[in-house]
């Protein structure tokens, strides 16, 4: 099972079918597959081949999804980046991937012009004054025509944070990522006239590879949203008659903080709502299903190196289970909680969630010793914990890896702490998370000031939000006389989430 067959399968079964659906447009199955062929051709002649590396810094395009199959049709591997992400950012993941040809969204033209590492950069859906445009050679390209890329070959190389603080890629074969679309299509019962919303950004693994490609596994229409807003998310689902949507929790609270009257537009027509990257309380749950008129609420949970597969939090256990991420694996998946010494946890236990599947990475890029401590005999070790109560449901209660996670988007503290640290006014700094109702957490840091300065705030903000996405930039600052450390110098984060709890 591979991609680019996948895609040929259908392109046989529904050529005159939407495959997207983007500004008011279609472009069938079969307008796609001459899309893609033709994005070979242009990829190709920049020297891309079997076992190179295409990065996507795109938001949600059909240019960006041309480039994604263009790349799988030569047997080439997408590394799809955060359009969020500044200029150090993006290059340390071009030069960790060995990128040959990076094709942007031309209105990040800012970012891309000042990247150190040598590749081909081709702007797609704006023009970019100076850049190549990928789409303007398009047309003339050709078709591409050769067989599909082994189902062993790998597809992906999608990043997520780590225990060193640097991102790192996760690897991800053709047959693993269309098992996360299988499972994903399976769990939520999708069918070939699925109309699948897509405003979270693509280059995320879960609107990637369990949304986009599991509508694509069933032969349904992908509506892309170029990026997300409160309003147009609405505005799309109600006008594009949108069945199934993927969102943060925070995505569907937005609408309600901005003033929008969500119960003025018409979203009958969506059969599920799905939200990951964090739960939400039972309160917050009954809210939604007021505000949404709906009671088809699912929460998903799952990680990167799992393709992302893991567990689902049914509608009818939306309230009575609320703060779960479910009971049991998703179809195809075999699932642990494992307590300290091997042993599985029994209810009222807290243990590590292990998870084994066939969309599980094969690793981390060029990461052994990383790779080695994750994975055992088949089974991810995720670094979760989680408690289950007595009718097996799953409760995450913290995570082994110090990771924040805000509305959706990851965030290794001890990456936003280096950006801190080299502040000429900070001495010491510790980056947590605060709880909070609709992001999930927000990132907080707790400063010790160098002896003689008085470190200002908002100008130490502006420092780090050159050097990070903003998401990644705390939202809170606090000033400290010491960090709390351990008799070698350990710091003690326990100690400083306890005063947010």
């Amino acid at each position: 099972m591979n991609i680019v067959a996948l895609l040929d399968s259908n392109v046989r079964k529904y050529p005159d079918k939407p495959f997207l659906r983007y500004a008011g447009q279609s472009i069938t199955y079969a307008e796609f597959d001459a899309l893609s062929r033709g994005a070979a051709i242009v990829l190709a002649d920049h020297g891309v081949g079997a076992g190179d590396r295409v990065a996507v810094l795109c938001f949600n395009t059909p240019g960006m999804v041309a480039a994604m199959f263009g790349a799988w049709r030569l047997g080439a591997v997408a590394v799809p980046v955060n359009h969020k992400l500044q200029t150090p950012e993006v290059d340390y993941i071009l030069e960790h991937a060995g990128v040959k040809v990076c094709v942007f969204d031309g209105s990040l033209a800012s970012v891309v012009s000042r990247l150190q590492t040598p590749v081909k950069l081709l702007a797609t859906s704006t023009d970019a004054a100076g850049f190549d445009s990928f789409d303007a050679q398009l047309p003339a390209a050709g078709t591409y025509n050769a067989l599909p890329p082994a189902d062993d070959a790998i597809a992906q190389i999608l990043y997520t944070s780590g225990t060193t603080g640097r991102p790192k890629g996760c690897v991800l074969t053709h047959r693993a990522v269309c098992m996360a679309g299988m499972t994903a299509a399976l769990a939520l019962s999708m069918q070939r006239d699925e109309r699948t919303l897509m405003a979270m950004p693509l280059w995320h693994s879960s609107p990637l590879n369990n949304w986009m490609l599991g509508t694509l596994y069933v032969g349904g229409t992908v509506i892309l949203l170029r990026e997300y807003h409160p309003l147009h998310f609405l505005q799309t689902a109600q006008d594009e008659r949108a069945t199934l949507y993927f969102g943060a929790p925070v995505s569907y609270l937005l609408p309600l903080q901005m003033k929008i009257d969500v119960t003025a537009f018409d979203l009958g027509s969506v059969r599920a709502w799905i939200y990951g990257g964090g739960p939400i309380g039972a309160d917050t749950a009954r809210q939604l299903a007021q505000l949404y008129r709906s009671d088809r609420f699912y929460q998903v949970f799952g990680m990167t190196e799992t393709g992302p597969s893991g567990t689902v939090l049914y509608p009818e256990e939306q309230v009575a289970k609320a703060g779960s991420i479910g009971r049991v694996a998703t179809p195809g998946l075999d699932m642990r909680v494992v307590r300290t010494g091997g042993a599985d946890a029994g209810p009222g236990e807290i243990g590590e969630i292990w998870i084994k599947a066939d969309s599980n990475m094969l690793g981390y890029l060029d990461n052994e010793a990383a790779t080695r401590e994750v994975m055992r005999d088949g089974w991810y070790r995720s670094g979760d914990l989680a408690r289950l109560d007595a009718d097996g449901f799953l409760f995450v209660v913290d995570r082994t890896k110090d990771m924040i996670i805000t509305g959706g988007e990851n965030v290794y503290s001890k990456e936003v702490e280096d950006v801190l640290g080299a502040h000429p006014d900070v001495q010491d700094v510790a980056v947590i998370g605060r709880p909070h109702d609709q992001w999930g957490e927000t990132v907080v840091a707790v400063l010790v000031p160098r002896p003689g300065t008085q470190p200002d705030p908002e100008g130490i903000k502006a420092f780090a939000a050159e050097r990070l996405a903003r998401y990644k930039v705390p939202r809170e600052f606090l000033i400290r006389d010491t960090l709390p450390r351990t008799p070698t110098g350990k710091l003690m984060k326990h100690v400083l989430r306890a005063d947010f709890t």
